[in-house]
């Protein structure tokens, strides 16, 4: 038997807003001939790159340092990267930049020739003639990475064809920023309460893998935004989530950890 699939290491965030009706988070919908869940309603999120680990990293973000990031999320080292590379995938896939300028003052993408700017510094990232780095670095800008709140940690589990090891964060959505699938990676997005896409996946009208529902299903109960973020910062001991994919009478069961016959 070949060895188990070594899990990427991967970032991604919930992204939240408040609406008249009660409290929004942003979802894409992965193109239907992705390799990893086309077609799925997911968070905006991806892989970490060494690029999000590299040299001068630390001098383009404000916040969490690699000492503080590494600490919350249970690591000896490295845990910087998945803080850009949530924000760098947030940029990439919804076109929102959580970021502030010399001054102090957070980015606002709001003026013409600015949103002109951005969408093609946005364009340049995703087809790889720029990095998002540099992209941070020309404009004088620096990676608020205060505004992550991290917030949950699962594993792909065995026998999928890709695997990710994943750290969930929430984030404000940004004033004067508006959010947009990128029309190829992404080909929908939606500003939804956690409650309506909830009942939307259990009636099969939007397609959701188990870790965005539980995701869903632990802030679904809060009253706005804020209070999502205020819930976030009073976690601790964050656990390690890594489901079972199982047969059972003809049928495949996906187990939790303490479920009966996770550990057979």
């Amino acid at each position: 038997m070949s060895e188990p699939l070594i899990p990427r290491p991967a970032a991604t965030v919930m992204t939240v807003r408040d609406s008249p009706s009660g409290f929004e988070v942003l979802m894409l919908r992965r193109n239907l001939q992705s390799d990893f869940v086309g077609g799925a309603y997911v968070f905006p999120g991806g892989g970490v790159d060494a690029a999000d680990a590299g040299p001068g990293v630390s001098e383009l973000t404000l916040g969490v340092d690699d000492e503080r990031a590494s600490q919350r999320l249970g690591l000896e080292g490295g845990g910087l990267a998945y803080y850009v590379a949530c924000l760098r995938e947030l940029f990439e896939e919804a076109g929102l930049l959580l970021a502030r300028h010399a001054n102090g003052l957070p980015v606002r993408l709001e003026e013409p020739d600015t949103v002109a700017r951005f969408a093609a510094h946005r364009r340049a990232v995703n087809d790889g003639s720029v990095r998002f780095l540099d992209v941070i670095a020309e404009e004088n800008l620096r990676l608020d990475l205060d505004a992550l709140e991290y917030v949950a940690h699962w594993v792909t589990p065995v026998g999928p064809p890709r695997r990710y090891d994943t750290r969930f964060f929430v984030a404000l959505a940004p004033d004067a920023q508006t959010a947009a699938h990128d029309a190829h990676e992404t080909v929908a997005d939606a500003w939804i309460r956690p409650t309506d896409a909830l009942a939307r996946a259990a009636s099969g009208e939007l397609e959701m893998i188990f870790p965005t529902i539980r995701n869903l299903e632990a802030i679904q109960h809060l009253p706005s935004a804020a209070a999502v973020m205020v819930h976030a910062r009073s976690l601790v001991g964050i656990a390690r989530i890594e489901p079972r994919i199982v047969e059972r009478d003809g049928s495949i069961a996906i187990l939790m950890p303490g479920d009966d016959g996770f550990t057979d």
